[in-house]
Formats: structure tokens, sequence, C-alpha cells
């Protein structure tokens, strides 16, 4: 029965990560790659890259298009979404998958859920967490690239993906 008990609780950490995210290592070169974006407007460069061929909402693109730029999906650490809840899915699937009450790393992905509904509706790039505020980049943020905050555990946070 211990077994048993010890073999879940190791499947659930699997799933859902280290509660504080410490094993997760700092990827500030996904941040650099979102930080030269800052400003840019409509989403052009990231929705046309995915394939669309007119506007389309783009945060996911957006955050695809910087991991494709490091070369992390090529290399299997990234998913190509443009769908929120299929990125949730593919770092669930690949067991870096974090809960929302951790304090982040920058270079995570934070996914969020602003209806409450249990579905992912926005995502975006982890560029700091200090003094309990998550700072992110993010696309189609009134349709353009900048930067956000959220307090850490906020109740709009879905969860992160670990790079």
């Amino acid at each position: 029965m211990v077994l048993i008990v010890i073999i879940m609780l190791a499947s659930v950490m699997a799933l859902h990560g280290d509660e504080e995210g410490g094993n997760i290592p700092e990827n500030e070169t996904i941040v650099e790659v979102a930080e030269s974006q800052i400003g840019n407007q409509g989403g052009r460069p990231y929705w046309s890259w995915y394939g669309f061929t007119e506007h389309v909402d783009w945060c996911a693109c957006f955050v695809s298009w910087c991991a494709d730029q490091c070369g992390y999906i090529d290399e299997g650490k990234a998913p190509k979404f443009s769908y929120c809840q299929d990125g949730v899915s593919w770092f669930i699937s690949k067991k870096s998958w974090y809960r929302s009450s951790i304090s982040p790393r920058p270079g995570m992905i934070i996914f969020f859920d602003w209806d409450g509904n249990g579905t992912s509706d926005h995502v975006g790039i982890v560029k700091d967490c200090r003094d309990g505020i998550v700072y992110t980049i993010e696309g189609n943020s009134g349709d353009q690239c900048r930067e956000m905050w959220y307090t850490v555990g906020s109740s709009a946070i879905y969860g992160y993906g670990g790079i």
C-alpha cells in the first residue's frame, strides 16, 4: 500500500512539477527574443510565420515564434501551437507543466484563463518574478507585443510550461 501511495505521489509531481518551481532552469534566451519584439503591432510576423494568411488571435503564435527563433521547436523543447490549450496539453504530456501557485522562472511560458472556465485563453513569456510579481512579455495584448505584470498566484494564471 505504501508503494502505491509513493508511485501515485511521484506521478502527480511529474505531471505538475515541483511546487516551488525550483527545478526549472532560467531561460534568458527566449526572454531576449521576446523583448526584441516589444512594440510590434498587429502580429503579422508571428501569425504569418505560423501559416495564417490573415489576422488571427496571435498570442500563441508569438510564443511559438520566439521558441522557434531559439531552436526550441526543432529540438523538441517547446511546441508550435496557435491554440493556447494545445500548448498546455503539450507541456503536460512532456511532464513540464507547473501549477499557477509557483514563483516562475524567467523563460517559462505562462498560460492564462481569463474567464475561469478551466481552459487557457492567453499565453505569454515570463520575463522575471520578484517581490510577488510576475513580469511577462505577451503578444496580442491589445493587438501588440508588450510587457505586463501579475501577482504570483493570480486567479487569472492557469499555469506554466517549462522549457
